[in-house]
């Protein structure tokens, strides 16, 4: 693998802080990188301050690194890092394939569910923009973590191993390492499920219910994760692995998780659009919270806790009703 060379011109689309910490690994890796942002003055600050002051404040970021607002200006480039978030995903590679190469290199890290369909992320560029080669970066890694330079482990997923090997090339770093995978389903599953499972960890929290019955929220909805995956064909390797188990760890037992943070003050009993409000970042699991309880219905897989957070963010019932009603549920094997 470390044959491989890396892309030598990248365009990262998505100026948040995942989209940042990833334009300046591979920035640091001397590949000539171009990072997208809508908004105007984040593009402006990344430009002459080297610093994504909206997102990741205090982040110094390489100079070479540079900006722009103009998704035109992201055309012709070697490969594309996609960063913006999932529910937006598909007007902007609908309007990015006009100025990219047919065929170019994708590499998938927003996580979620298109909540008006009910696909992933590989199956919503598939339907967009069929001739594009993708992969999944996914896994346990908070953008600021990556962006300071703390050791991080990701997945990798891709079904061509020599594009998967240029991808680790690009990206990889000794603080920041991709492991390599070829199961893209179970990558990118991981990544939308956990989101919505890190609400309910928060939430369970936020109501102080204590620890032992976080660590069972966790663990039954990773049970809900693996069901769902093995009905979408995901491989239970995966699953296990950094993109599903460690990612889950990571966001539902930190509070600097949006979703997991979100989930708090929901079992305080703040109001979502009170909660949302004061944010200029997106809680994905909102979102996907609906469009994974369709997928699972239309896939006959049962999914208690994930169906709780999507009537919590809903406004459809309160947190003690969910906690009394999955409590109500019967005993049965826990396999």
């Amino acid at each position: 693998m470390a044959s491989h060379r890396p892309f030598q011109s990248i365009a990262v689309i998505g100026g948040g802080a995942w989209g940042t910490a990833l334009a300046s690994l591979c920035a640091g890796n001397g590949v000539d990188t171009l990072i997208w942002a809508r908004e105007a003055p984040v593009a402006e600050a990344i430009n002459q301050r080297h610093e994504n002051t909206a997102f990741l404040p205090g982040v110094m970021l390489p100079p070479a690194l540079q900006a722009t607002g103009d998704l035109a200006g992201a055309g012709g480039r070697e490969a594309y890092v996609f960063a913006a978030p999932v529910q937006h995903s598909r007007a902007v590679l609908n309007e990015l394939k006009r100025f990219a190469p047919e065929n170019a290199a994708i590499a998938l890290c927003s996580k979620g569910i298109e909540r008006s369909t009910g696909l992933l992320m590989t199956e919503l560029l598939h339907e967009v923009w069929s001739s594009a080669r993708p992969a999944v970066l996914s896994g346990p890694s908070f953008a600021r973590d990556v962006a300071v330079g703390l050791p991080t482990a990701v997945t990798l997923a891709c079904a061509d191993e020599a594009l998967g090997a240029r991808w680790t090339a690009t990206v990889g770093a000794p603080h920041f390492r991709p492991y390599l995978a070829h199961d893209l389903i179970g990558a990118e599953l991981g990544g939308a499920v956990k989101n919505v499972l890190a609400i309910a960890a928060g939430a369970v929290e936020g109501r102080g219910l204590g620890e032992s019955a976080r660590a069972a929220v966790i663990a039954r909805g990773f049970a809900e994760f693996q069901r769902l995956g093995v009905a979408l064909g995901a491989d239970r390797q995966t699953m296990a692995g950094l993109s599903g188990l460690g990612d889950l760890i990571l966001t539902a037992t930190s509070a600097q998780s949006r979703n997991m943070s979100l989930g708090i003050e929901l079992g305080k009993g703040r109001a979502l659009a009170d909660i949302l409000g004061e944010r200029n970042t997106v809680s994905e699991g909102v979102a996907t919270a609906k469009a994974v309880v369709d997928r699972a219905r239309k896939a006959g897989v049962e999914t208690p806790i994930c169906e709780a957070v999507a009537a919590l963010v809903a406004g459809e019932t309160s947190v003690d009703e969910i906690i009394a009603g999955l409590l109500a549920r019967p005993l049965k094997s826990e396999a």
